[in-house]
């Protein structure tokens, strides 16, 4: 049976992954947990719990070395096998997505947007074609994408998830500001832009309130 992971854990994953990238850029061979708790703000006691649910990796008296470390988390994560994504909403946040380049370094790559505004179709966006709508299902069923990114309007993005997962795609990476549920053996990651700005105001006001107080 395999070992359910908390969500806390699986969320700082992508952390541990980029100061480790951080890391190897710099040349740094090993790191103590103590060492990578001062640079993320986590104790060392929590790295190493969470490392522990998928074996430890480290040596005691040593620490971790940056390079297998760095690796065995990209396994864990999924990102040492490339997928594919397409983007349906060719508007502001889609083409946002379309044009950050790291998504491939990171084995992320676009390979196809799909909008229904007429002015857009034809036009390309870091040189992938924006394609009409009306060839998105042809375009899934033909290519298998791994990824659907959707930056459609909250009105349209439940139809448009329930249409192409119903035409083979069994991941949805959603902007629209609406909380997708779909069944069966779909992964979804609602991305809500609006409350990560308002937890920052919220932290803001708390700063504030702290510092009046002083």
């Amino acid at each position: 049976m395999q070992k359910v992971i908390s969500s806390a854990v699986i969320k700082r994953l992508p952390r541990y992954y980029r100061y480790l990238d951080e890391l190897r850029k710099k040349d740094v061979v090993r790191i103590s947990s103590k060492e990578l708790s001062e640079k993320m703000n986590v104790t060392a006691s929590q790295i190493r719990q969470d490392l522990n649910n998928f074996g430890g990796f480290g040596q005691q008296g040593y620490g971790y070395n940056v390079e297998y470390l760095y690796n065995e988390i990209g396994k864990i994560l999924g990102i040492d096998l490339p997928h594919t994504v397409i983007i349906i909403g060719a508007g502001n946040i889609g083409r946002a997505i379309a044009n950050y380049d790291d998504f491939l370094r990171r084995g992320f790559q676009i390979t196809a947007i799909f909008d229904v505004n007429p002015e857009l179709i034809g036009s390309e966006v870091n040189g992938i074609r924006i394609q009409s709508m009306e060839h998105l299902r042809e375009y899934i069923e033909e290519t298998k994408p791994d990824i659907a990114a959707l930056t459609v309007p909250k009105e349209q993005a439940p139809s448009v998830a329930a249409d192409v997962t119903a035409w083979g795609i069994h991941a949805i990476w959603n902007f629209a500001p609406t909380e997708l549920f779909l069944s069966g053996d779909v992964v979804i990651e609602n991305v809500h832009l609006t409350e990560s700005l308002m937890r920052l105001s919220y932290k803001i006001r708390a700063q504030k309130q702290k510092q009046d107080e002083e």
